[in-house]
């Protein structure tokens, strides 16, 4: 399963932690992981991941997203990966909580 090969990567590389969803008490800074879209040709399988990176400002939200962005972009190391594209990458603040983040998508060929 895609999902979790690139949790292990994340938690195995970050200093915050990863999440697929909310828990009822987050910590400061984390990580949510979210499948956006899947496809399949010739058994060879491409998704598109958004990542996003939560912290206490703007700047740290930025920094940590940046440290996200190499450790997906070092997925191509696993086994399970063939390739890895940053598709996107922005400010996502999140105007009715007002939690600042930014988001990158990443499209993700794999076996």
């Amino acid at each position: 399963m895609i999902e979790l090969i690139i949790k292990i990567h994340l938690d195995g590389h970050l200093d915050v932690p990863s999440f697929f969803e909310r828990q009822d008490n987050m910590p400061e800074s984390f990580v949510i992981i979210e499948k956006t879209s899947g496809s399949s040709t010739n058994k060879l399988l491409s998704s598109t991941f958004a990542f996003q990176s939560y912290a206490p400002s703007l700047y740290e939200a930025a920094l940590l997203n940046e440290k996200v962005i190499q450790i997906v972009d070092n997925l191509v190391e696993v086994d399970e990966v063939y390739g890895v594209h940053l598709n996107s990458n922005y400010n996502f603040t999140d105007p009715t909580t007002k939690e600042y983040r930014y988001q990158a998508v990443f499209d993700i060929n794999h076996y």
